[in-house]
């Protein structure tokens, strides 16, 4: 969890039992700060998705823990995709991300948060300044890795993709039950390790659909096109359903 801006707390979580075990989050004047955080930085999501909607564009928040492969997600789909799309990077430090993104010809603009271990609508917004959104159909915001924080944010999207790789064990879903909650689509990546893993796919999903029974599941691997195809026809078809 964040320390010093309580990003993992939802309004849900404020009434936790957990909270009064500890004096800091318990404290009404630490609350009422966190509240006012959490309310404006939802007016400027609301502010961004104008933004996006004006221009047509449908914005798609990535979140998962470092790793799973996010990046080389949105690699794989240039390859393939047929739509245009564009992508806010997010991370502590460097423009790793970002240049291997740009590499593939995806535009790209990168957000170094120092610190923060999220993305907000604001530092979203002030990505939009350097992206032309008139050249695409979707823009993906990859956020900072983390099953925690990201989750209590919104940053403006339309739909939320969650990623859980497989060498990560399959405890995550039980463990980060708020992020899974978020999720429109769960992508379960680098399937092609599942051999190499004692991992129950089965038992992943259905916890997956305890926490959200609606929620839309994929199995990937950026070494199989045709599950990376299954990713782009999806997201084609939210584009087509909007």
């Amino acid at each position: 969890m964040c320390t010093d801006c309580g990003c993992s707390i939802t309004e849900h979580q404020k009434t936790h039992q957990h909270l009064q075990d500890n004096p800091q989050l318990n404290d009404k004047k630490t609350i009422d700060v966190i509240t006012k955080i959490l309310d404006k930085n939802d007016h400027e999501a609301g502010h961004n998705r104008e933004h996006f909607n004006a221009h047509n564009v449908m914005c798609i928040n990535l979140m998962s823990s470092p790793g799973s492969g996010k990046t080389a997600l949105l690699e794989g789909l240039a390859d393939l995709a047929d739509f245009n799309f564009g992508v806010i990077e997010g991370d502590l430090e460097t423009n790793r991300d970002a240049d291997r993104l740009k590499a593939k010809d995806i535009q790209a603009h990168q957000i170094q948060t120092g610190s923060a271990c999220h993305l907000d609508a604001f530092m979203v917004h002030k990505a939009l300044h350097h992206m032309d959104l008139d050249a695409m159909d979707v823009c993906f915001v990859e956020n900072v890795g983390n099953l925690v924080c990201p989750a209590s944010y919104d940053v403006g999207s339309h739909l939320n993709i969650v990623l859980v790789s497989i060498p990560e064990g399959e405890d995550k879903i039980a463990k980060y039950p708020v992020m899974f909650r978020q999720a429109d689509l769960i992508l379960f990546t680098k399937t092609d390790l599942l051999p190499y893993f004692e991992y129950d796919m089965e038992a992943e999903k259905a916890m997956a659909r305890k926490l959200k029974p609606n929620v839309d599941i994929l199995e990937v691997s950026t070494k199989d096109e045709a599950s990376m195809k299954k990713v782009a026809n999806w997201i084609k078809f939210k584009m087509e359903m909007r």
